[in-house]
């Protein structure tokens, strides 16, 4: 199948956007890879600080010619999704032993969760920790150890701020070892009830605790599908993971042969062997496009519009909200999975997976099929599926038909024909809004506004009785120069009440919503935002607003908004506690949302 003239058009209007940037960047990279192996440059004695406490590893460390591993870890027992990481260091170290290399454990990175600081102030240092995350895993590959790496991460700002990482560090191969989703719990559409039963007054916190503690219950990843999931689906799109790795669940045997074989990779795949394949050849124009047409099949996070162009401007590739909008009117919604439907991630890798759905996008002519990757081919490779056969992973051909077609369909037969992610514009600015899992008829709102400035007062609003009639409910200064754009998933039950008592409404801000968000529709990252004097910040209560998914429109249509001053708030509150104080540098550096609200690159 020929390639889409859409998804062609998109790709060659990145290359050229990128020329300079991208050509500077792999000079950058060969430079650094011409210079040959690291360690060789070291002094003795910067070696045997190196080498020190490595134990049985120290001769071969010292002879120099077997690879060396460096490890990234954001292991941390809080996470669910990052326990199983605990295991994977010894691991590691045993199967580099057994062919004849090393393995360090280079740096750990912290590795926040949002599920725990959701509507607590700790939220506004989310975004930012992205970043902190790539300067981290820099630190650890700066001591020029390694001859090739390991990214052990999986969640919300990890993944992406790791790969970050690997783009500055280009010279290297990167390999992405994931945990793997949780088993399943109770079925996500009664979890979602007791939340809205909860914000409605009907049930008790006792209730409200026992469903969430049903859903979230074990190791591993949350298996809805938000933003750590769209992560695993990234990196499998990206060839930044073995082929079919992203979903097997955690400590299992099928698990840890995918680990090993993930070392032996990225062993084989070293400048010292014949497979070389730096992880800047990797990353490049016609990845950054394959992770965003799996973004719209899947109707993925709506983070992933923010991280996916920091992680491209690491690698020397601008990307622009247009391309995700073109790629999205094109690229068919194949799956349907929590909070787009009720099957979870667990469900979905059962019915098919992502091997059945790159092989479907694939056939369809909407992916680029000769990608460098991992693998040591192209992504035809991640059609197949790993099994577990004497103690060893062998890939196998994987699903050629869905095995559950409520919840993965063939391109033919999609879901939606297009996907799940639309680009507005208009006089109030642009934005994002996630349309896979909003009805139809709540494509199109147009309403009068009720003004925030935290979600705590629109929660305050709602246990007050004030929303009686259809309503937009703007949050403002919420964007990444205000308080660090924190997500505002908190607004969903209290939305969705009112959505079904029968009012239109919808959210209009310049914050973040989870990539769990989905009944209710949503603009979101709104730019200019509030705090450097954007539209959403002249607004007042009942301005008309009309926030229109189908014609990708986002205005206000009451006159004379534009001549008002701009509102400033009292910010200093989301400025101290919590360690937000030390974040001022990024506050006050970050760039504009549309360029993915990235603060150090």
């Amino acid at each position: 199948m020929s390639l889409n003239p859409t998804v062609a058009k998109v790709t060659d209007r990145i290359v050229e956007r990128s020329r300079k940037t991208r050509g500077a960047y792999l000079d950058r990279m060969r430079a650094a890879a011409e210079a040959g192996p690291a360690r060789a440059h070291l002094t003795c004695g910067n070696q045997a600080h190196a080498y020190a406490a490595m134990g049985e590893d120290k001769a071969a460390l010292a002879e120099g010619r077997a690879p060396n591993i460096g490890i990234v870890t954001a292991y941390n027992d809080m996470l669910s999704a990052h326990q199983p990481f605990e295991r994977f260091p010894e691991l590691i170290r045993d199967v580099a032993r057994k062919a004849g290399a090393t393995a360090q454990v280079a740096g750990g990175v912290p590795a926040m969760c949002d599920g725990v600081t959701q509507g607590q102030a700790g939220m506004e240092l989310s975004l930012f920790s992205r970043d902190v995350i790539a300067m981290a895993a820099s630190v650890a590959l700066s001591h020029n150890c390694f001859d090739t790496s390991l990214y052990l991460g999986v969640c919300d700002k990890i993944v992406p701020g790791l790969v970050m990482a690997a783009a500055c560090f280009s010279h290297l191969p990167a390999v992405f070892l994931p945990a793997g989703p949780m088993p399943s719990g109770i079925p996500n559409d009664e979890k979602a009830k007791v939340r809205q039963q909860f914000a409605a007054g009907e049930v008790d916190r006792a209730r409200l605790m026992e469903a969430e503690m049903a859903s979230y219950h074990g190791a591993g990843t949350c298996t809805f599908y938000g933003t750590a999931n769209s992560n695993q689906m990234l990196m499998e799109f990206m060839g930044l993971h073995l082929p079919g790795a992203s979903f097997v669940n955690p400590n299992t045997p099928l698990r840890d042969a995918l680990t090993a074989a993930g070392v032996r990779r990225a062993l084989e795949i070293t400048a010292l062997g014949n497979e070389y394949t730096p992880a800047g050849e990797v990353l490049d124009e016609r990845a950054f496009v394959n992770g965003m047409v799996g973004l719209m099949a899947t109707g993925g996070s709506t983070n992933l519009v923010l991280h996916l162009p920091a992680m491209a401007r690491a690698a020397g590739i601008a990307l622009a909200l247009e391309d995700f909008a073109e790629l999205s009117d094109v690229v068919p919604l194949l799956a349907k999975v929590y909070p787009n439907g009720l099957a979870d991630v667990n469900h979905f890798h059962a019915a098919g997976g992502l091997g059945y759905m790159i092989g479907e996008l694939l056939e369809a002519g909407l992916l680029h099929p000769d990608t460098r990757t991992v693998a040591g081919g192209g992504l035809e490779l991640y059609t197949r599926e790993p099994k577990l056969k004497g103690g060893d992973v062998v890939w196998e051909d994987g699903a050629r038909e869905s095995l559950n077609e409520k919840v993965l369909r063939p391109a033919s037969d999609p879901f939606q024909p297009t996907g799940g992610l639309r680009q507005l514009q208009g006089s109030l600015g642009q934005a994002v809004i996630k349309v896979s899992a909003v009805a139809p008829e709540r494509h199109v709102i147009e309403a009068k506004a009720r003004v925030f400035h935290d979600q705590a007062s629109v929660k305050d609003a709602f246990k007050a009785g004030e929303f009686t009639e259809d309503t937009i409910v703007v949050v403002r200064f919420q964007g990444p120069g205000a308080n660090g754009m924190p997500e505002l998933h908190g607004l969903t039950p209290v939305l969705s009440v009112l959505q079904e008592r029968g009012l239109k409404v919808a959210l209009v801000t310049d914050g973040r919503m989870s990539g769990a968000s989905g009944k209710v529709p949503a603009a979101i990252h709104v730019s200019p935002e509030a705090v450097a004097g954007g539209m959403i910040a002249k607004l007042k209560d009942g301005d008309l607003l009309r926030v229109d998914a189908v014609a990708g429109t986002l205005d206000v249509l009451t006159e004379g908004v534009a001549e008002r001053a701009p509102v400033i708030a009292d910010l200093g509150p989301s400025h101290f506690g919590i360690g937000r104080e030390l974040f001022a540098a990024f506050r006050g550096s970050v760039g504009p949302s549309t360029e993915g609200a990235c603060s150090v690159l």
